[in-house]
């Protein structure tokens, strides 16, 4: 394990590839953001046990996230911004002038408990990961990651700090020339994208629901030119993943020659998931992220939304086994099983569940036939 008091240099010689390493922590077992809140479920902690429970996580692949300073933040973050999350946690309100300016406070984005520590720790791990991909060619798992909706000075969509662009800032500032930035999730990944709008370091390729919050992300939306977007009807399938994969996040990512690759993948995009009305399977996930990885030396893989304990912590579990060469298409142990009956989730869905979701990681297969539609996106954010 990583001792975070010593330098990553010390660590790991140069020369060395590291990964892939999954970088966790216990802040997010006992942290959320409130009982009625779609972030009320466990998704990190049980992606790590399962991950143990298959046996999949070794202890030496585990590094514990630190968590990111006030200083750290700011390299993307406005300093009053920041002193304002910090105030939130420490007095558990906001005056009704900071709720609104910051946008904290309210049902999207509640003052909890933890509403500094748990995003500083996420972003934490993500810019750790950063820094050691900025010296090392390797591949790092940080499922905590993803938030991104963050802006600069204001909280949107669940998302209080912008850890994907903190981890793309430390990779450039280390020496890195070009980063591929592909978001899988059912939202629109509009704050990384805002970000690095106009900054040709970063290419920005978000694949998301169409009709859905925050309703931007339209396919002739560039962004000042470093930005695609492939918005996608509901029902989204995963033959349609596959050919969107194959015809435009792998040629894109290859005419870009990425130094490094960082890759969303929200669960949310999945068929069970409350939030979104995709129909994808996480096997489609998988493959994605399969695939992309082979597009650069240096691999960052980060979570994102989901909001179905059973259908993300499946999901993100078996990413890590993709991330390191393993089939999830294989039965649960006995201690994976335990976990996942262990799970609970006050929705509708949770109190009935199908025997699947105990007894397996990898979803059934759900192809279907590639619309015109998608076919149309394509060739538009292509041309």
């Amino acid at each position: 394990m990583l001792n975070q008091s010593q330098p990553a240099q010390s660590q790991f010689a140069q020369s060395q590839p590291i990964g892939p390493l999954f970088i966790g922590s216990e802040i997010y077992r006992a942290s959320t953001y409130g009982k009625k809140h779609p972030l009320a479920i466990p998704r990190v902690s049980t992606a790590i046990d399962l991950s143990r429970a298959m046996g999949w996580l070794d202890h030496r692949a585990y590094l514990d996230s630190p968590r990111a300073t006030p200083d750290q933040l700011a390299r993307f973050h406005d300093r009053s911004y920041i002193e304002t999350v910090r105030r939130a946690e420490a007095e558990q309100r906001l005056d009704p002038e900071a709720r609104d300016r910051y946008n904290i406070g309210r049902l999207e984005n509640p003052i909890f408990p933890e509403v500094f520590r748990r995003p500083a720790t996420a972003s934490g791990g993500s810019i750790l990961a950063g820094r050691l991909l900025a010296e090392h060619e390797g591949v790092i798992y940080n499922p905590a990651g993803g938030t991104h909706h963050g802006l600069r000075d204001r909280a949107s969509g669940f998302c209080y700090f912008n850890d994907p662009v903190l981890a793309i800032l430390t990779m450039l500032d280390g020496g890195l020339r070009r980063v591929y930035y592909a978001d899988l999730d059912a939202h629109h990944g509009d704050g990384v994208e805002y970000a690095f709008a106009d900054d040709d370091r970063v290419l920005t390729v978000s694949v998301h629901e169409g009709t859905r919050w925050p309703f931007t992300g339209k396919v002739g939306d560039r962004a000042g030119g470093m930005a695609r977007n492939l918005p996608v009807p509901v029902e989204f399938n995963d033959s349609e993943l596959d050919y969107i994969l194959e015809n435009a996040l792998m040629p894109l990512g290859r005419g870009f020659t990425p130094d490094a690759v960082v890759i969303q993948c929200g669960a949310d995009a999945l068929a069970d998931d409350p939030l979104s009305r995709l129909e994808l399977s996480n096997r489609a996930l998988w493959n994605a992220v399969r695939s992309l990885a082979t597009l650069a030396p240096r691999v960052l893989v980060l979570g994102g939304g989901g909001y179905n304990p059973w259908s993300v912590g499946r999901c993100w579990t078996g990413v890590w086994a993709t991330l390191n060469g393993i089939d999830p298409d294989v039965p649960v142990t006995q201690d994976a099983e335990e976990v996942l009956r262990a799970l609970t989730w006050s929705r509708r869905q949770g109190q009935n569940p199908p025997e699947h979701w105990f007894t397996t990681i990898a979803d059934a297969p759900r192809p279907g036939p590639v619309r015109d539609e998608i076919r149309q996106v394509v060739d538009a954010v292509m041309s």
